[in-house]
């Protein structure tokens, strides 16, 4: 198997990784760079566990080879705090109870965070437009939404 130097930026830190042809983004992150906060839940792009920011777009982790990310900007869960201090979208999944099991939460993150970032102050429509790729087996999406329309107030 042939391995390839790649260099990316990972939540704002340079890093330099070698990586097999056939490794995914997602592996890459997990295993290689230790931010295990990305969640695999189906390998196959439907879940949207492992959602994570490519060059500032929400995009399936699972999907994307690492060879593709050399040169690019990831930014993964780990990466939302700035100064030891929440991203305001985390902290209002926590206030409005959109956590529970938490496996999900990553990507739902990720997801709402970019939206916030192209749309300050969506509608519950353009909020559920930007998560129906993220699955969640446990709060019912209400509280979920709740906690990007709070963001979007702040």
């Amino acid at each position: 198997m042939s391995f390839h130097r790649i260099t990316v930026t990972v939540n704002g830190s340079a890093e330099i990784v070698d990586v097999p042809s056939n490794m995914t983004m997602l592996t890459m992150l997990r295993e290689k760079l230790a931010l295990t906060g990305t969640k695999n839940g189906c390998a196959a792009g439907e879940c949207g566990a492992c959602t994570v920011l490519w060059n500032g777009e929400p995009v399936n982790s699972c999907m994307v080879l690492a060879v593709e990310c050399d040169g690019a900007e990831i930014v993964t869960v780990e990466g939302l705090m700035t100064d030891h201090r929440l991203d305001p979208i985390q902290q209002t999944m926590i206030d409005a109870g959109g956590v529970q099991c938490g496996f999900c939460t990553p990507g739902i993150l990720i997801s709402s965070r970019a939206l916030l970032d192209r749309n300050p102050h969506p509608n519950e429509h353009e909020i559920r437009d930007a998560l129906v790729g993220n699955l969640c087996r446990c709060t019912g999406y209400t509280r979920i939404i709740d906690a990007v329309k709070l963001a979007s107030e702040n």
